[in-house]
């Protein structure tokens, strides 16, 4: 394992120089960071790369005109990191059609839950993923919660979000792998589960949970749900985690295993 930032050429040569490598995975960045993706996209060129599986967002949707979100919606990021992410999206477009670089651009709803063996899960610092803070409160390692915004207009007010679970998304970009290694086409993927679940529900599933009501936050649409059925279709996708228990088991059973170590 290598590690280092795709602002430094040279690494990136040395990296393809070295070694041969039929496909790239990124997820290796900032979430705003356009600059850089063109930095390894060049380098792919070079060494005649020509595979590329990127992990985009369906916050470059922005507010929806309809639910369920399917690939065709239009496209009006109301947030800086789903303009960044279009921005890498019309460029792999670019490079496509100019110079055959093949991709699969897979777009993540709301990523969550962890390895059902626990061998890995989430963390950040700080936090700021919704199941993961319901958790760390119903373990004790955060006193409460902040809901932002409990005006929107959804059933109960608080926002509406399509959870993935991580497991499902790891199948995905396998899947998206095999796609391009034969030569399939470039092409863009809502990954989410089609299930509509509010903050307030996810907070329910922990009882004696403290929430307390923020203002809203800029940037953040009432409701995000997929329209999956192209990644279905094309991949031959299924997920097999796609109900909000399962998810919230294997996140708990993280958050028991590892949390306290933290």
């Amino acid at each position: 394992m290598l590690e280092g930032d795709l602002a430094d050429i040279a690494l990136l040569e040395r990296i393809f120089g070295e070694t041969p490598i039929a496909a790239v995975m990124h997820f290796a960045a900032l979430s705003q960071n356009v600059a850089n993706t063109q930095n390894l996209l060049e380098t792919m060129l070079r060494y005649n790369v020509r595979r590329f599986i990127f992990s985009s967002t369906a916050a470059l949707f922005g507010e929806p005109e309809y639910t369920p979100i399917d690939e065709q919606h239009p496209q009006r990021s109301i947030n800086p990191y789903g303009r960044s992410k279009r921005m890498v999206e019309e460029m792999l477009a670019d490079y496509d059609s100019t110079y055959g670089l093949h991709f699969a651009s897979l777009r993540y709803f709301n990523v969550a839950g962890a390895d059902p063996e626990g061998e890995l899960g989430e963390r950040h610092d700080p936090e700021s993923h919704l199941i993961p803070l319901v958790l760390q409160a119903a373990s004790g390692r955060r006193a409460q919660i902040a809901i932002y915004g409990d005006d929107y207009p959804t059933p109960d007010g608080t926002c509406v979000r399509d959870y993935i679970h991580v497991w499902d998304l790891c199948s995905a970009h396998l899947l998206a792998l095999e796609h391009l290694l034969v030569d399939g086409e470039s092409n863009t993927f809502n990954l989410g589960n089609g299930q509509d679940f509010s903050v307030q529900e996810v907070i329910d599933t922990a009882r004696g949970i403290s929430a307390d009501v923020q203002p809203r936050r800029p940037g953040d649409p009432a409701v995000l749900v997929a329209d999956s059925q192209k990644a279905r279709d094309t991949l031959g996708w299924e997920p097999n985690f796609a109900d909000l228990a399962a998810i919230i088991e294997h996140a708990w059973s993280w958050e028991q295993q590892k949390g306290t170590a933290w």
